[in-house]
Formats: structure tokens, sequence, C-alpha cells
């Protein structure tokens, strides 16, 4: 982190942290619910859920986005939880689209549901979604997610394609044991079906504790593995230094392959993220352990400028790293599905 200049000087019509990172990015966590318990992810029963009426509505979350918008914030992305399981989501695409400054609306979803939603998804104006997928074998399916449906998000893949989705990302989460058998199989679908293929490290969010870096299997690793299956592999030059995945195109596929590597390799002097949690809780980092009460703002009387005031305070407060990779790291009490994925 020594290539950050500290910047003392605030900015009040941006949300520009202490170390000068610009954040345009907004990643909106609208449900804590999901239809699997992928075990990196969630527990598998006894779950305490949000009670519904702390989430935050869709005009709440629209109001958010419209104050975060006149801060610079250009991107969103729709995450739980499993985001389609939230009732009328599509609406909600729909109203987010309408806030100026909004360039983009994504989707990060297991794909269960598209089937269901991909139409309405392609016509409220979404534009892009991420899938994840972690394998193509159905009981390796059920290992991870503990429930079964392998075909249905198969399904949902092809009903996004069918729809006329462009730019779709395939996600998975790179676990030792699991990953080196798979990862070529998974690279080999996405190209054969014009898809990117992306890689996310294993990372300490799973909600019994039990990551460890030994389960962690480095892009540097899978770059290794899948070079010998498929040739050497040319780096694309990043169009957005924000951008988490270093991408790599495979000459015998001609796709790309994506790599985030938050554990072997911290992006975070590039990082222009902010999160929403489904309850209304704004963080900072993936890996913070502090969080802002936006929610108490909008069901309050605040106006647009305690919003803004909030937003900033959470920005300026940033830390330079999440120090995954040091010896006094604390991992969130929280599970991604609790903060949104």
């Amino acid at each position: 982190m020594n290539d950050m200049s500290q910047s003392d000087a605030p900015d009040v019509d941006r949300l520009v942290d202490r170390w000068g990172r610009v954040h345009r990015s907004l990643r909106l966590s609208v449900t804590d619910r999901c239809n699997i318990r992928c075990f990196y992810c969630m527990p598998n029963e006894a779950i305490p859920f949000q009670p519904r009426e702390q989430l935050l509505t869709f005009e709440e979350i629209t109001r958010a986005v419209r104050v975060a918008a006149g801060l610079g914030v250009e991107k969103l992305r729709l995450t739980g939880g499993e985001p389609l399981v939230r009732q009328d989501l599509s609406h909600l695409v729909e109203m987010l689209k309408g806030i100026p400054g909004i360039r983009e609306v994504a989707l990060t979803t297991n794909g269960i549901l598209l089937v269901e939603h991909a139409e309405a998804l392609m016509r409220a104006g979404l534009d892009r979604i991420n899938i994840s997928l972690d394998t193509l074998d159905e009981p390796t399916f059920q290992t991870i997610t503990r429930r079964s449906g392998l075909h249905r998000v198969l399904e949902g893949i092809q009903a996004a394609r069918e729809v006329g989705f462009q730019g779709t990302r395939l996600n998975a989460v790179a676990i030792a044991g699991m990953i080196e058998r798979d990862a070529a199989t998974l690279v080999r679908y996405a190209h054969e079906h014009g898809m990117a293929m992306r890689f996310i490290e294993f990372m300490p969010l799973d909600a019994q504790q039990d990551w460890t870096k030994q389960q962690v299997v480095s892009g540097e690793r899978l770059r290794e593995l899948l070079s010998a299956e498929f040739g050497p592999l040319e780096p694309i030059p990043r169009p957005d230094p924000a951008q988490p995945s270093r991408d790599w195109k495979s000459a015998s596929t001609g796709g790309v392959i994506g790599f985030i590597e938050p554990v072997s390799r911290p992006f975070c002097e590039s990082c222009n993220r902010l999160r929403l949690t489904a309850e209304g809780q704004l963080r900072n980092c993936l890996f913070s352990i502090e969080e802002w009460d936006l929610r108490a703002l909008l069901r309050s009387e605040a106006d647009d400028h305690a919003i803004r005031s909030l937003m900033l305070d959470c920005v300026r407060a940033k830390r330079a790293a999440h120090g995954i990779d040091t010896p006094d790291f604390q991992r969130p009490e929280r599970a991604m599905y609790q903060i949104g994925g």
C-alpha cells in the first residue's frame, strides 16, 4: 500500500477517502435470504435472517442511490443472499435505471431463478449479469450448495442468453480439493457459450468461520493449471483500474479467464466500492468491522444532506487495505450472505 498518497483536504462533492480513492461503485444487497446454502457463504440451517420489515424498501434503496449518485456513484450491483428471491426485483432495476448519473445496473445471482426472471430483467434495463457456477458436476454442486439444482442454473444461463444479455460472466470460488478438477471444464463450458470465466479466491467470510489459507487456491496456481490445459494465457490490459479481476485470454479458445485474488494479490489500492446491506448498513469494505446506519436516517426525518454526510464519513474512515495478508487481520463477524456478495 506504499503507492498511496494521503490527502488531508476533504472533498465534499465526491466520495474520496484519505488515500485518494474515488468511489464510483455501490453494491446493494436486497436480501440476506437464499435458495441454496453454499458452505463458503452461509450456514446450512438455523439461519437468523433479518425480519422482512427491517429490509430497506425499494423506495429507500432508490433514495439512497440518488444521493450516492450525486456524490459520483455511477455503477450499481444488486446482490444478496440471492437477489432474485426478493419479489419484483425487476421493478427495483427500473427505478434505479431512472436515476440521473447511474450508468450501469448489474446483478450477481446463483442463476436458479433466472428462467423465470430473465425476460423481465432485460425489459427493466438490467445491463449485465454475473452468475455463480462453481462446478458442472451435480454431486459436487450438492456438496458445495447443500442443495440440488445444477440443471436449473444451466437453464438460467441459457435463458439469459436467449433474452439477449451480453457480457455475462460466470464466477467460481476457488477452493482447494474442488476447483483443481473443475477449472478446465468450467473454462471450456464458458468459452463454448461465449462467456468469460472468473475464479475468485476463497475468502474468510464463511458462516462457520472454518476458513484457512490452506483452502485457498491462488490465481497463480490456477493459471499454471489452466496453461497446462489450454496453452499460454495472454494478460489483457485492465480497461478500468478499479476492476477487481485480472483478465487473461486463452489463445486456444479465444475466451477470457479472470482471476479475483483478494488473498494472494490484494487490489485494495484501486478499490472504488461501497456496500449497502439489505437492512441498510453502509460498509466501506467487504472486511470492514464497522458499519454506518443509513436505515436510521432513511426512516427518520433526516434530509439528503444528512445522508450525504453519513456516506462521506463512511468513505473517509476507510482503511488502506483489508489486511487479510497481515498477522493482525480481524475477520468481520458477519458472513458473506449477511454483507452482500
